[in-house]
Protein backbone atom coordinates (compact mmCIF):
# COMPACT_ATOMS: atom_id res chain seq x y z
CA UNK A 1 0.00 0.00 0.00
CA UNK A 2 2.68 2.51 0.97
CA UNK A 3 4.59 1.71 -2.24
CA UNK A 4 2.10 3.85 -4.22
CA UNK A 5 3.43 6.78 -2.21
CA UNK A 6 7.10 5.98 -2.75
CA UNK A 7 8.93 7.97 -5.42
CA UNK A 8 11.12 6.04 -7.83
CA UNK A 9 13.90 8.49 -6.97
CA UNK A 10 14.32 11.09 -4.23
CA UNK A 11 16.80 13.88 -5.01
CA UNK A 12 17.95 17.15 -3.49
CA UNK A 13 16.86 19.46 -6.30
CA UNK A 14 15.40 19.58 -9.77
CA UNK A 15 18.48 21.56 -10.72
CA UNK A 16 20.90 18.73 -9.89
CA UNK A 17 19.18 16.05 -12.01
CA UNK A 18 21.26 14.50 -14.79
CA UNK A 19 18.80 15.14 -17.62
CA UNK A 20 21.23 13.93 -20.30
CA UNK A 21 21.31 10.53 -18.59
CA UNK A 22 17.51 10.43 -18.45
CA UNK A 23 17.40 11.17 -22.18
CA UNK A 24 19.93 8.37 -22.83
CA UNK A 25 17.71 6.11 -20.71
CA UNK A 26 14.89 6.69 -23.21
CA UNK A 27 12.81 9.43 -21.59
CA UNK A 28 11.48 12.05 -23.99
CA UNK A 29 8.88 13.94 -21.96
CA UNK A 30 9.00 15.53 -18.52
CA UNK A 31 5.99 16.63 -16.52
CA UNK A 32 6.82 19.14 -13.79
CA UNK A 33 5.12 20.55 -10.75
CA UNK A 34 5.88 24.27 -10.35
CA UNK A 35 5.73 25.47 -6.75
CA UNK A 36 8.66 24.36 -4.59
CA UNK A 37 9.85 22.11 -7.42
CA UNK A 38 11.10 24.80 -9.82
CA UNK A 39 10.72 28.00 -7.75
CA UNK A 40 9.57 28.90 -4.22
CA UNK A 41 5.81 28.75 -3.72
CA UNK A 42 4.06 31.46 -5.75
CA UNK A 43 7.26 32.87 -7.27
CA UNK A 44 7.51 33.74 -10.97
CA UNK A 45 9.85 31.87 -13.30
CA UNK A 46 13.40 32.94 -12.57
CA UNK A 47 16.60 32.86 -14.65
CA UNK A 48 17.45 29.40 -13.35
CA UNK A 49 14.09 27.96 -14.45
CA UNK A 50 14.30 29.65 -17.87
CA UNK A 51 17.83 28.26 -18.37
CA UNK A 52 16.73 24.76 -17.32
CA UNK A 53 13.90 24.63 -19.87
CA UNK A 54 16.18 25.95 -22.60
CA UNK A 55 18.66 23.17 -21.75
CA UNK A 56 15.89 20.55 -21.77
CA UNK A 57 14.77 21.64 -25.25
CA UNK A 58 18.39 21.48 -26.46
CA UNK A 59 18.68 17.91 -25.14
CA UNK A 60 15.47 17.00 -26.99
CA UNK A 61 12.86 16.84 -24.22
CA UNK A 62 9.23 17.83 -24.48
CA UNK A 63 7.97 19.49 -21.29
CA UNK A 64 4.64 20.19 -19.68
CA UNK A 65 3.90 21.75 -16.32
CA UNK A 66 0.94 20.37 -14.46
CA UNK A 67 -0.45 22.28 -11.53
CA UNK A 68 -3.51 22.41 -9.37
CA UNK A 69 -3.26 26.21 -9.55
CA UNK A 70 -5.52 28.42 -11.65
CA UNK A 71 -4.56 29.35 -15.20
CA UNK A 72 -3.18 32.88 -14.59
CA UNK A 73 -0.46 31.52 -12.26
CA UNK A 74 0.43 28.58 -14.47
CA UNK A 75 0.26 30.42 -17.81
CA UNK A 76 2.48 33.30 -16.69
CA UNK A 77 5.13 30.84 -15.50
CA UNK A 78 4.93 28.71 -18.64
CA UNK A 79 5.09 31.72 -20.95
CA UNK A 80 8.49 32.58 -19.45
CA UNK A 81 9.93 29.04 -19.67
CA UNK A 82 8.26 28.30 -23.03
CA UNK A 83 6.42 25.15 -22.00
CA UNK A 84 2.95 23.77 -22.44
CA UNK A 85 0.84 23.31 -19.31
CA UNK A 86 -2.22 21.86 -17.64
CA UNK A 87 -3.86 24.03 -14.96
CA UNK A 88 -6.36 22.81 -12.35
CA UNK A 89 -4.85 19.38 -13.05
CA UNK A 90 -6.67 17.65 -10.21
CA UNK A 91 -3.55 15.97 -8.83
CA UNK A 92 -3.39 13.23 -7.54
CA UNK A 93 -5.98 12.07 -10.07
CA UNK A 94 -4.24 10.73 -13.19
CA UNK A 95 -6.20 12.84 -15.71
CA UNK A 96 -3.92 15.89 -15.58
CA UNK A 97 -0.84 13.73 -16.06
CA UNK A 98 -2.47 11.95 -19.00
CA UNK A 99 -3.45 15.29 -20.55
CA UNK A 100 0.15 16.49 -20.21
CA UNK A 101 1.38 13.36 -21.99
CA UNK A 102 -1.12 13.99 -24.81
CA UNK A 103 0.03 17.59 -25.17
CA UNK A 104 3.68 16.53 -25.37
CA UNK A 105 2.82 13.67 -27.74
CA UNK A 106 4.83 11.24 -25.63
CA UNK A 107 3.85 7.99 -23.89
CA UNK A 108 3.67 6.81 -20.29
CA UNK A 109 6.73 4.69 -20.95
CA UNK A 110 8.94 7.58 -22.09
CA UNK A 111 7.61 10.29 -19.76
CA UNK A 112 8.60 11.02 -16.18
CA UNK A 113 7.30 13.36 -13.51
CA UNK A 114 9.20 15.66 -11.14
CA UNK A 115 7.55 17.17 -8.06
CA UNK A 116 8.03 17.92 -4.37
CA UNK A 117 4.95 16.43 -2.67
CA UNK A 118 4.04 12.82 -1.97
CA UNK A 119 0.25 13.04 -1.64
CA UNK A 120 -0.35 15.02 -4.82
CA UNK A 121 2.69 14.76 -7.11
CA UNK A 122 4.11 11.30 -6.46
CA UNK A 123 0.78 9.56 -5.84
CA UNK A 124 -0.68 11.06 -9.01
CA UNK A 125 2.34 10.11 -11.10
CA UNK A 126 2.24 6.54 -9.80
CA UNK A 127 -1.51 6.31 -10.47
CA UNK A 128 -0.81 7.48 -14.03
CA UNK A 129 1.88 4.81 -14.43
CA UNK A 130 4.82 7.22 -14.59
CA UNK A 131 8.36 7.21 -13.24
CA UNK A 132 8.22 9.67 -10.32
CA UNK A 133 11.13 11.76 -9.11
CA UNK A 134 10.57 13.59 -5.85
CA UNK A 135 12.76 16.55 -4.98
CA UNK A 136 13.18 18.35 -1.69
CA UNK A 137 11.08 21.53 -1.46
CA UNK A 138 13.00 24.64 -2.52
CA UNK A 139 11.72 26.84 0.30
CA UNK A 140 10.16 26.09 3.72
CA UNK A 141 7.45 28.78 3.41
CA UNK A 142 4.25 27.01 2.29
CA UNK A 143 0.49 27.24 2.64
CA UNK A 144 -0.88 25.74 5.87
CA UNK A 145 -2.53 22.74 4.19
CA UNK A 146 0.82 21.80 2.64
CA UNK A 147 2.64 22.25 5.96
CA UNK A 148 0.23 19.77 7.56
CA UNK A 149 0.78 17.24 4.74
CA UNK A 150 4.54 17.54 5.23
CA UNK A 151 4.19 15.93 8.67
CA UNK A 152 2.51 12.90 7.09
CA UNK A 153 5.15 12.86 4.35
CA UNK A 154 7.84 12.46 7.01
CA UNK A 155 6.22 9.18 8.06
CA UNK A 156 6.05 7.91 4.48
CA UNK A 157 9.64 8.97 3.80
CA UNK A 158 10.80 7.15 6.95
CA UNK A 159 9.44 3.88 5.54
CA UNK A 160 10.66 4.73 2.03
CA UNK A 161 14.26 5.21 3.19
CA UNK A 162 14.00 2.10 5.37
CA UNK A 163 12.91 0.06 2.34
CA UNK A 164 15.86 1.42 0.34
CA UNK A 165 18.30 0.50 3.12
CA UNK A 166 16.78 -2.97 3.31
CA UNK A 167 17.16 -3.48 -0.46
CA UNK A 168 20.81 -2.37 -0.36
CA UNK A 169 21.54 -4.81 2.47
CA UNK A 170 19.92 -7.66 0.52
CA UNK A 171 22.18 -7.05 -2.50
Amino acid sequence: MLQMLYPDEYLDSTYTIDFKKLYKDGYRGILFDIDNTLVPHGAPADKRAVALFKKLREIGFQTCLISNNKEPRVKSFCDKVDSTYVFKAGKPLPGGYEEGIRRMKTTKENTLFIGDQIFTDVLGAKRAGLHAIMVKPIHPKEEIQIVLKRYLEKVVLFFYFRSIRKKSVEK
